[in-house]
């Protein structure tokens, strides 16, 4: 058979041709479809952010696609607080939890509650900045110079200002800063 009569038996069953690869697509599909829902799970609704009631650190077993930001997002309605379980499950990669790991959950203090407490604790010590200037001491950084000095941690921005940082990061012991008033 050359190649000329092969075209032709070829064109005359096109429709049968294109109909046996339109079912084969359609059986890959169906394949596919089916193995998917056959790989969720079995439909059971979890509680949405399990609460423990004598305030003790919880449990929590790693599920398939989990990842430290969803937990975050489960128990504290929040995923930027996954840094707080890897801490206190000593995960130096976050990226390695594995399905099955079971997982500290801390219980960790709401961050105005903690702003609080901080500035009420040095309010009532002796390390209060009374000075329209300050120099930086080993251990500083911004955050607790302005808790120190205003009682407010959040005014560090109104000191690197003032101080034209460049980077507020980086600030060295011997440093004289301006603290507004």
């Amino acid at each position: 058979m050359n190649l000329k009569s092969f075209l032709k038996t070829l064109k005359l069953n096109e429709s049968t041709i294109s109909m046996a690869l339109g079912a084969f697509v359609i059986i890959v599909v169906a394949v596919l479809v089916v193995n998917y829902f056959r790989n969720l799970s079995s439909g059971s609704i979890l509680p949405n952010a399990p609460q423990d009631q004598n305030g003790e650190t919880q449990k929590h077993t790693v599920g398939k696609g989990e990842t430290l930001w969803s937990i975050s997002q489960k128990y504290y309605q929040t995923g930027y607080n996954w840094t707080e379980i890897a801490k206190a499950n000593d995960i130096e990669n976050s990226n390695s939890i594995e399905v099955g790991q079971v997982l500290i959950i801390p219980k960790i203090q709401d961050e105005k509650e903690a702003v609080k407490d901080e500035a009420g604790e040095t309010e009532n010590s002796q390390n209060s900045i009374v000075s329209a200037s300050y120099v930086v001491q080993k251990e500083d950084n911004l955050w607790s110079i302005a808790i120190r000095a205003y009682g407010d941690g959040y005014k560090w921005v109104e000191i690197a200002r003032e101080n034209s940082l460049v980077n507020p990061d980086l600030i060295h012991t011997g440093n004289k800063l301006v603290l507004p008033r």
